[in-house]
């Protein structure tokens, strides 16, 4: 169980923030909506990532094997970051914590804070974004929709999804940098 001030803190930025959630989970009622947030959400469980980290070696030969291996360990370890402070934060979803927000989609774990989804998703982009900037157009717009549908569906605040992008893009950046020092 989280510390007291850290229950009171999520407390009240989960009722600022309810409005704003409530009305993107409504759109969830529109069926073809429904569809396609449903879609992407699953392309970014792992799919989309995995798809692309092995494009990379199609792309870039050699080095392009590296490229894959450097974006699977920093996956790896930013799964183990959110994991960690999903289960350390316990922030509770807001279909749990509202019952006017309809959950769309079941979720793969308890907790919401950071987005995970979101988290892999701006990783992912930035990361492309650094080696092979000609995908950018098709995965800037998916990286756009996952984001979205993990409030739409009912599964995130927008706070959860705004900090799990700020993760990812610190992790893709420290990654970069990371690899730029070995590599030079």
């Amino acid at each position: 169980m989280p510390p007291r001030t850290q229950r009171l803190t999520f407390e009240r930025l989960d009722r600022f923030e309810s409005r704003l959630s409530h009305r993107l989970a409504e759109l969830s009622r529109h069926t073809p909506t429904l569809w396609l947030f449903r879609c992407v959400s699953r392309l970014g469980d792992w799919p989309a990532w995995a798809f692309l980290a092995l494009l990379q070696p199609l792309l870039h030969g050699y080095q392009g094997w590296l490229i894959a291996i450097q974006w699977g360990l920093t996956a790896s370890i930013a799964a183990l970051l959110y994991r960690l402070l999903k289960t350390r934060l316990c922030r509770e979803r807001p279909y749990i914590t509202f019952t006017t927000i309809r959950c769309t989609m079941p979720p793969v774990d308890r907790y919401s804070f950071p987005s995970g989804h979101t988290l892999h998703a701006v990783m992912f982009t930035s990361l492309t974004a650094a080696s092979s900037p000609q995908l950018l157009p098709a995965v800037l717009p998916l990286a756009g929709l996952i984001a979205i549908s993990r409030v739409v569906l009912g599964l995130h605040y927008v706070s959860d999804v705004v900090v799990g992008a700020l993760i990812g893009a610190g992790l893709a950046w420290c990654s970069g940098l990371l690899v730029l020092m070995v590599w030079n």
